[in-house]
């Protein structure tokens, strides 16, 4: 009886948890979106170098600061060197991106 009662129940639980995930995760959510947006039209445009060993695969990492802003990492690897570190302030509010400088 106790596993119909688990069987019954467990779907209502798991969809609560799962969109209290997306309520949490949604400025990180929209942040990694904006920057892989442009991201990806900058290195459309040719301004990119090309590496004739191999080619470039990128990776991208938000961290939430507040309710609108969040900073994005954008990590260029050729197979386990790291070619390109960039980082990123985003304003997910105003949909404003600025580039960190080093």
């Amino acid at each position: 009886m106790k596993t119909l009662i688990v069987l019954i129940l467990f779907p209502f639980l798991s969809f609560t948890f799962g969109t209290k995930a997306n309520e949490n995760f949604s400025v990180e959510i929209e942040a990694l979106t904006l920057v892989m947006e442009q991201y990806e039209e900058h290195t459309e445009t040719g301004t990119d170098i090309d590496l004739d060993i191999e080619e470039k695969k990128s990776s991208f990492m938000a961290l939430k600061q507040d309710e609108c802003n969040a900073t994005v990492e954008v990590t260029e690897k050729t197979g386990i060197e790291v070619v390109n570190t960039e980082f990123f302030d985003v304003n997910v509010c105003s949909k404003e991106i600025y580039k960190v400088i080093n």
